[in-house]
């Protein structure tokens, strides 16, 4: 297991080549990024059955980015751990770039395409039920935003995946409560989705979405009960680890321009 000191270093450098990213790409979404960039660190810091050597390999877990839209911070942390070459970096968001805004499986180490939002988790049903029929042992993690979870689709996956007794199937919600259009809450409230989610007969948990210690030991408990689809409610800051791109809804759709961009390095090489 890697120590918290060694996962905040590897987040602050995915952060700030994903911010380059969003400079130069002219691209939005750097906050959706920014939210789920400490998670990301811990599954693909050892956590996850994947290595770029076995991309292909029928026993790797599977791992679906179902907000597709924050592609960079995923594209980064794909580089960082050796599945893409860090040169194709330089060219995402650009005119003939291999990174296109929304993740796409034609990138190695990408399992789904994604971006068209509420289409994730049905997949990882379909996923994770492949398995269990074909006695296979690997494991399915979805990450989602909150704001997804307003569509319809994910809550007929959700009763399908406890209906099958989908205990290989794990969820995690990136809960920023910030979504295109402003704060969750005021546009379709979720209130306790821990109690939705043990209502539809899933195994749930609740941590901080940016502490690495609760992040891991979340992840190594997994499954949290036999016979049942797990899900991780973490709690995040949309935007975390700049102050004046945190909780702005504004961030969903800017990029940064050469002063905003210069003072946001500037605040996560302290961070």
């Amino acid at each position: 297991m890697q120590s918290s000191n060694n996962y905040r270093a590897v987040a602050r450098k995915i952060r700030q080549n994903a911010l380059v990213c969003h400079f130069h790409g002219k691209s939005s979404h750097i906050s959706s990024g920014f939210s789920c960039a400490d998670i990301l660190t811990v599954l693909y810091g050892g956590w996850l059955n994947i290595s770029p050597d076995k991309i292909r390999d029928l026993s790797r877990d599977r791992f679906i980015l179902s907000k597709g839209h924050a592609a960079a911070i995923y594209y980064v942390t794909l580089a960082e751990y050796g599945f893409i070459p860090k040169e194709w970096l330089q060219s995402y968001c650009q005119f003939g770039s291999k990174l296109g805004g929304h993740s796409s499986h034609t990138v190695p180490g990408v399992e789904f395409s994604s971006g068209s939002l509420g289409h994730g988790l049905p997949a990882g049903v379909g996923m994770a039920l492949g398995a269990k029929r074909a006695g296979k042992g690997y494991r399915v993690v979805v990450l989602m935003s909150d704001g997804e979870i307003n569509s319809g689709a994910n809550w007929e996956a959700i009763m399908m995946a406890s209906g099958q007794r989908l205990d290989n199937l794990l969820v995690i919600v990136d809960r920023n409560r910030l979504q295109a259009m402003g704060f969750t809450e005021d546009i379709i409230p979720l209130g306790d989705l821990v109690g939705k989610f043990k209502a539809f007969d899933w195994a749930a948990k609740v941590i901080d979405g940016h502490d690495y210690k609760s992040i891991k030991a979340a992840l190594d408990m997994f499954p949290f009960l036999d016979e049942k689809p797990s899900v991780i409610i973490a709690n995040t800051i949309k935007g975390k680890g700049v102050s004046f791109i945190e909780n702005r809804l504004e961030w969903h759709y800017k990029s940064p321009n050469e002063d905003e961009f210069k003072k946001a390095m500037k605040e996560l090489e302290i961070s």
